[in-house]
């Protein structure tokens, strides 16, 4: 990680010089100890999360498979489905290099891309009710397993597969796009543990990683926010995988940074295990507002109950 600097505005997604950013008609500079982020390695944590997940489904009884869950209408067995799909999805158009069936009908904006999306799901979870639990367990075993193998393989740097759609982005760095492949796995992995009352993965880094790939998604989340220039909103997570960040914003755009300034706009404190469940859609509005805690202009806060770090 770079050294601390004061800066005062910065750069297009966190990488790279922090720009120098002319300020309001007063000149008045708010001046911010933050540091660029930096890109996150989570190719190793797929094994060991994904083979966790193994174990905890071969101890789960018939009536587990079908209990429900956070993730909507989708039970036990329909988020196995999905997460068994989605690796053998990348297996395929990105180890093997098949191309994709293209869509039904023509993607023209972000609604229709969310329609494929949730469409493509949908039709697996449906036929895979024709799969027991012993067999979606085998499958999801031997898929995650090669999906690691591919994931340990490939570098970090370079263009990703697909872009990071929930970041506004339609092209994106490598580490990126294996770091959103990963907040899949973690948030669906965690969505099932609760359902069953199985606990929590005890390795904190995995949730720490999680969090800091998805806070990448809210300077998109702020996109229509208008603001100063230089007005910042601080995000303070607690917890063993908590973290600290700030949006600054630019002239013409919203940039996140590491570190919080002692004085923002915006404060924003909440707890690490609500800040997935926030970003990952697994909160209602009303427990979003209990979960967090907001000093400063409240109107800045209110984009990151509507922030998603998945497609929806």
């Amino acid at each position: 990680m770079q050294p601390l600097r004061t800066v005062a505005g910065v750069g297009h997604k966190g990488f790279g010089e922090a720009s120098r950013v002319r300020r309001a008609a007063d000149d008045v500079r708010l001046l911010m100890p933050l540091v660029d982020l930096q890109p996150i390695d989570t190719r190793t944590m797929f094994r060991p999360v994904s083979a966790e997940l193994v174990v905890l489904l071969r101890t789960l009884a018939p009536n587990d498979w079908e209990r429900p869950t956070i993730a909507g209408e989708w039970l036990v067995r329909d988020i196995v489905a999905h997460l068994a799909d989605t690796a053998l999805r990348r297996l395929s158009f990105h180890r093997d290099g098949m191309t994709p069936p293209p869509p039904s009908r023509p993607i023209t904006g972000a609604r229709d891309f969310v329609d494929f999306i949730n469409g493509l799901n949908a039709q697996w979870v449906a036929t895979s009710k024709r799969f027991s639990p012993s067999v979606l367990t085998e499958l999801f075993g031997r898929a995650s397993a090669d999906l690691a193998d591919w994931f340990e393989a490939l570098p970090l740097d370079g263009p990703a597969l697909f872009g990071v759609s929930w970041a506004g982005e339609q092209t994106s760095d490598s580490w990126f796009d294996i770091g959103r492949e990963f907040t899949e796995l973690w948030h669906h992995q965690q969505q099932i543990r609760m359902a069953v009352g199985a606990p929590s993965l005890p390795d904190s880094r995995y949730l720490r990683a999680v969090i800091d790939v998805a806070v990448r998604g809210l300077p998109h989340a702020f996109r229509d926010v208008g603001a100063e220039t230089g007005h910042t909103v601080a995000i303070d997570v607690a917890g063993p995988a908590g973290g600290k960040w700030t949006l600054v914003r630019e002239a013409d755009r919203w940039a996140i940074y590491a570190g919080i300034p002692d004085v923002a706009t915006t404060r924003i404190r909440l707890l690490d295990d609500a800040t997935w469940k926030l970003l990952f859609n697994a909160l209602t509005d009303a427990d979003a507002a209990d979960v967090i805690q907001i000093e400063g202009r409240p109107e800045l806060a209110t984009p990151l109950l509507r922030a998603r770090s998945v497609i929806v």
